[in-house]
């Protein structure tokens, strides 16, 4: 049965590949990005299958009327994919207060308010699936990239709590969590750097700047594979909690694993020391 997806930032990047394998599935998708016109590249014209809607996710008016007009036009949402996000990066202590906002503006309270949207829509109809798109850095720490990481933690932790909230309901939430993907993730249009300037970070947040200039657009995972992916995922009766994408998210997280066990076992007897003493 044809499928209606919902995608946030669904103008370039993972957003638009995602949207692109969707409609080459047989599906119809409402596509949406804060400035509507982004999105005629790619969806040009007024095509029956797609509809395109302006939706700034840090405005929780707009998501609900973004889900209205998925409603008026197709009368259902079965898939809703929170792609809408972006990196602020450097060392913490050369970002604002107000840099602290902004990334937790769109990258955590965004995706809650599209979820707060299309959540009713989800319960009324007894079925559907959330994508929310995490990062391996929603689950390994990454020394110039901590607010960035503190925003996809927080994913983590919201989404692993819904699913188990929703699933009485006939909702599936699935965190995909990405490695590294050629796309405009490292461009000036999508990443942010601190703008802070502090002495003794200066050779770090160069080495971050530098990093992130050497990796953009050489990047080893491939969008429209993920696209694919993430069909298959929407059709499987019992999807995962969490899918890792590409070989480097699975080595990485993997070792991230290993080391965290290795840690805990190491700590036991101090662990369970701190429980109540037992009765004789």
């Amino acid at each position: 049965m044809s499928k209606v997806w919902m995608i946030t930032g669904a103008s370039r990047g993972l957003g638009a590949h995602i949207a692109l394998a969707a409609l080459k599935s047989g599906d119809r998708v409402v596509v949406t990005a804060r400035r509507i016109e982004t999105l005629d590249s790619l969806f040009p014209g007024s095509l029956e299958n797609v509809l395109k809607v302006a939706l700034d996710v840090t405005q929780p008016a707009h998501a609900l009327a973004a889900t209205a007009a998925a409603m008026a036009r197709f009368g259902q949402i079965d898939v809703l994919v929170n792609n809408a996000g972006y990196g602020q990066l450097g060392p913490f202590e050369t970002q604002t207060p107000e840099d602290i906002e902004r990334q937790f503006a769109t990258n955590v309270f965004g995706l809650m308010n599209v979820c707060r949207a299309v959540l009713p829509v989800m319960r009324k109809q007894r079925r559907g699936h959330i994508f929310n798109l995490s990062s391996i850095s929603g689950v390994i720490g990454m020394g110039g990239a901590a607010l960035y990481c503190a925003s996809k933690f927080a994913v983590e932790g919201f989404s692993e709590s819904l699913t188990q909230e929703v699933a009485g309901f006939g909702i599936h939430v699935t965190l995909i969590e990405p490695g590294v993907f050629r796309t405009d993730f490292l461009d000036d249009s999508s990443a942010a750097f601190g703008a802070v300037t502090l002495e003794d970070y200066t050779a770090f947040a160069e080495k971050v700047r530098a990093s992130c200039a050497a990796g953009n657009h050489q990047q080893t995972g491939d969008p429209a594979r993920l696209g694919a992916a993430m069909i298959e995922l929407a059709g499987h009766p019992k999807p995962p909690v969490r899918f890792l994408a590409g070989s480097d998210a699975y080595v990485q997280v993997n070792a991230k694993l290993s080391k965290m066990l290795d840690e805990v076992e190491q700590w036991r007897e101090l662990t369970v020391s701190t429980d109540m003493p037992t009765s004789r």
